[in-house]
């Protein structure tokens, strides 16, 4: 943006309007290139260097359109925090600075059981939560997982995990609450009010994830095709999606990779269009799930080139292709231009993505505190720690007490821990961890006696 441009206020960067009008007002204002731009992602990790500083050829190469998210820029490098909160505001101040129309981007982290980032509190895993039937907990957990999100500049979490766990052989079951519908969807709830808070300028979009029925796959073998009744799929399996989106507003959903009747999930407009939105009544942001627009090509043979999954995933609801730009690249433009696609259903997606942004206040204020001082406070405290630990004492649950070995008596003065997980932090820790060996909250219990 020039200099002229900046002494001009347009409708969209006016803070008193509605969000709506803002959205329509930017949309007008956008070229093609612009629009697809907005529809995909970028890993973080591609624009920093060796010496932790950024590539700013790369910046001017890639996100010269703009960009719709920044993938993991604290999960996919060793950063610490302060220094991810450095990058986070680099890249914010390109675009805002150095693009036409200064659009920031969402940076989006996992945070399943705490950010999945270097120096974050770690948290006990979902099927652990569940087990200690106790929203209030998880709610105060996400309260902590959002205030390290925001400190470093990301602000859309791609968690909970809202699917049904049924089929134990099913290698994920352990990122669910469990089997039961209802305890799901309290669970789910209470995450995505802590994490959202009352107000998103405030708070880190939550993102509601399989949609639909992805944890009930054949043979409990991942992404296998699955194959539940309609109705079992609208009373169960929705559940907590519907609870999510109707008792916490939930700002982001994130599609299943398995096929439900023979198409997949992600280019399935019953999916994420008649049940999502006109059944369960979301108007927030559908994202793809890690690599689906590609995936529809190769493990479902959907589409000859991910630019046409792309097409047929932007007709069926998605919005956002994450964690890279695949399908919505430069074959998608050129069939764009050619009129092979209609830019309505564009429109329709890129709005999606703006409405979310100006929800999160990021047209205003993108950047984030740099000094050391501040966020070590938020990610270095007693009570996260505490909390922690309460939530992990609670999660406890005993299925056989032998010869009354509990509670165990105050004379024993050592005890063998043995088997494969004795000594391995990894196998103790939840699948949403960031373990970097030699980190001191990681070495301790490495190096235990």
């Amino acid at each position: 943006m020039n200099e002229n441009e900046k002494k001009r206020l347009y409708p969209y960067q006016d803070t008193s309007l509605p969000i709506n009008r803002r959205v329509k007002d930017l949309l007008s204002r956008m070229n093609m290139e612009e629009k697809v731009a907005q529809l995909t992602s970028e890993y973080g990790r591609d624009f920093v260097k060796a010496n932790e500083e950024l590539d700013d050829e790369l910046l001017e190469k890639k996100l010269k359109h703009g960009i719709g998210h920044i993938t993991r820029i604290g999960g996919s490098t060793t950063l610490l925090p302060q220094e991810t909160a450095k990058i986070a505001n680099r890249i914010q101040r390109f675009l805002l600075e150095h693009t036409k129309l200064g659009i920031p981007a969402i940076i989006h982290e996992e945070s399943l059981c705490g950010l999945a980032s270097r120096s974050a509190t770690i948290f006990p895993q979902s099927i652990g939560i569940a087990s200690t039937w106790d929203p209030e907990l998880v709610e105060r957990m996400t309260v902590i997982i959002r205030k390290q999100m925001r400190a470093v500049g990301a602000t859309q979490s791609l968690s909970p995990v809202l699917d049904i766990g049924r089929d134990p052989r099913w290698g994920r079951i352990e990122e669910t609450y469990g089997e039961d519908p209802y305890l799901t969807s309290s669970m789910g709830v209470a995450y995505v009010k802590g994490l959202q808070s009352n107000t998103l300028k405030n708070g880190v979009i939550a993102t509601g994830k399989h949609f639909l029925g992805y944890s009930f796959s054949q043979g409990g073998r991942n992404w296998a095709p699955t194959n539940i009744s309609n109705r079992d799929l609208l009373e169960n399996f929705a559940k907590p999606f519907e609870a999510a989106i109707k008792e916490a507003n939930i700002g982001s959903i994130m599609n299943s990779y398995s096929e439900i009747d023979g198409i997949p999930c992600g280019v399935s407009t019953y999916v994420l269009t008649e049940i999502l939105r006109d059944k369960l009544g979301f108007r927030g942001l559908v994202v793809s799930d890690y690599d689906t627009i590609s995936l529809n090509c190769r493990l479902h043979r959907i589409g000859s080139s991910p630019a046409e999954a792309a097409v047929l995933a932007l007709n069926a609801g998605m919005d956002l292709e994450l964690p890279k730009r695949e399908g919505f690249g430069k074959q998608f433009i050129r069939n764009l231009k050619k009129g092979k696609i209609k830019e309505s259903k564009i429109d329709r997606a890129v709005s999606n993505v703006l409405r979310a942004k100006f929800l999160l206040g990021l047209f205003e204020n993108p950047y984030v505190k740099e000094d050391s001082e501040s966020i070590t406070k938020i990610f270095t405290n007693s009570e996260n720690t505490m909390l922690a630990r309460e939530l992990a004492r609670k999660s406890i649950v005993l299925l056989k007490n032998k010869n009354s070995i509990l509670p165990l008596n105050d004379k024993i003065q050592k005890i063998a821990i043995i088997g494969p997980n004795a000594n391995n932090v990894r196998n103790l820790l939840g699948d949403y961890s960031y373990l970097k060996s030699g980190h001191p909250w990681t070495s301790s219990l490495m190096t235990c006696n």
